[in-house]
């Protein structure tokens, strides 16, 4: 069954040009041309992934977004044409899971896609107890973290770290999202702790810390855990 990918966008001629290339890779494409009409759709039709644009009718993208996360966790991914980092940092807290700024390339557009899906499934308990990553194993049943085999000893805080980012591979987390959950709501803005745990983290499980290929800086907004297959 292909996966249902649900296109928000009031410009006929993008969604038209979208719709056709989406649909040549073999997804199931819906077009909203304003905000209430996602909202109707991802609730009547269940998309596996959002595509949205912020420049809507009815209700803007940022509107849509927050009112989806009060009742779904379909992975949503902005489109937008806003490149200041607080602009994207607004859009991750308001529960996006990721953003592409226009103009970008359709070959980035459906990796980025695939990674949103990949996001999807795992959310719906496909990942099993042990999660994969490259050489990096993590068993959720026995707290166990493994490299090459070999196990990896991590701090209680270093673990839930771990957990709180592979359990979102794909997606933008930001530092605040980031604090808020491992250390609590009081640590908001500590960035410099969340710096020191992360080069803690990647020495442990990075073959160079140096030039790390599992949690990726998205500078200024936060932290990405790349997918293995990515």
């Amino acid at each position: 069954m292909s996966a249902r990918l649900l296109l928000a966008d009031d410009e006929p001629q993008i969604g038209r040009m979208l719709k056709s290339v989406l649909g040549t890779e073999g997804y199931a494409v819906q077009i909203a041309t304003d905000g209430q009409m996602v909202l109707d759709l991802v609730a009547r039709w269940r998309p596996d992934l959002v595509l949205l644009e912020l420049k809507l009718p009815v209700l803007d993208g940022g509107e849509v977004c927050r009112r989806i996360r009060d009742w779904s966790q379909v992975p949503i991914i902005v489109l937008t044409e806003r490149d200041s980092e607080d602009d994207k940092v607004a859009l991750l807290d308001l529960g996006a899971d990721d953003y592409l700024t226009k103009p970008f390339s359709v070959r980035e557009l459906l990796a980025r896609i695939r990674v949103g899906l990949r996001h999807g499934a795992r959310l719906q308990g496909d990942s099993g107890a042990v999660a994969t990553f490259g050489r990096l194993k993590i068993d959720h049943l026995q707290r166990l973290v493994t490299h090459d085999g070999q196990e990896v000893r991590l701090t209680p805080t270093e673990y839930n770290l771990l957990l709180l980012l592979s359990g979102h591979a794909g997606k933008v987390l930001t530092h605040r999202m980031i604090l808020r959950t491992v250390w609590g709501p009081h640590s908001e803005n500590d960035l410099n702790t969340l710096r020191v745990f992360i080069t803690q983290l990647r020495r442990k499980i990075e073959a160079d810390p140096a030039n790390p290929t599992l949690v990726l800086t998205e500078p200024g907004i936060g932290y990405r855990f790349r997918p293995s297959d990515d």
